[in-house]
């Protein structure tokens, strides 16, 4: 009766140090906890089979000449300018 009794409590105690191992967040993020990381390691891995629509992007080694060339006889087209801020009375 004793060896039965000692078993009961046995088993009782370790049930009860099971229950430590749940994880019991409170609110919200009990869901997705741990997300961020699982998130952040899947970002780094490459996709082992990329489907794309083209293979190559398009290009035009007629243009990419004619800009070298106008690279080396420094007669290279100037971007036009344009700004990001408001003069006087933009903005609220």
């Amino acid at each position: 009766m004793i060896i039965k009794a000692r078993r009961i409590a046995l088993a009782a105690l370790l049930v009860s140090g099971l229950a430590g191992c749940t994880h019991t967040y409170p609110g919200p993020a009990a869901s997705n906890f741990g997300d961020a990381n699982r998130m952040t390691m899947a970002a780094q891995v490459v996709d082992p089979d990329p489907q794309y629509d083209t293979l190559n992007p398009p290009t035009s080694g007629e243009h990419s000449g004619q800009a070298a060339e106008r690279y080396r006889t420094d007669k290279v087209k100037q971007p036009v300018s344009t700004s990001s801020t408001q003069g006087p009375g933009g903005g609220s």
